[in-house]
């Protein structure tokens, strides 16, 4: 499995934004964030390929995901956000592109430990 390592989160005001970084240990085909709030399932974010990308409903127009392929590194960038976009975000990771339509946790295979992002209103 690849090792990830998430950065980046951290405390914004509503409107702000933020950019989450995760560096992997190797090259992988799917990778994709997730978050999780306190109480609630693990959803979907964003998922990228190299052949394209897809987001939740509740994030697109507002957040943006995109990969350095020579440096391993994953991004997400997150404009406007919102106090329902508090999370723990988590990096994933699968050699598999079947993630990228679903976005769905099952698909994925690796993950990181997470980084906190905390919007307040």
């Amino acid at each position: 499995q690849v090792q990830l390592v998430e950065s980046g989160g951290g405390s914004v005001q509503a409107g702000g934004s933020l950019k989450l970084s995760c560096t992997a240990s190797s090259y992988t085909s799917l990778m994709g964030w997730f978050r999780q709030a306190p109480g609630k399932r693990r959803e979907g974010v964003a998922a990228i390929t190299y052949d394209g990308t897809n987001y939740a409903t509740s994030v697109k127009g507002r957040f943006t995901i995109s990969r350095d392929y020579a440096k391993n590194t994953l991004y997400l960038q997150m404009n406007s956000l919102k106090p329902e976009d508090t999370a723990m975000y988590y990096c994933a990771a699968d050699i598999v592109d079947g993630g990228l339509e679903s976005l769905a946790a099952g698909d994925f295979g690796s993950w990181g430990q997470g980084t906190q992002v905390t919007v307040s209103s």
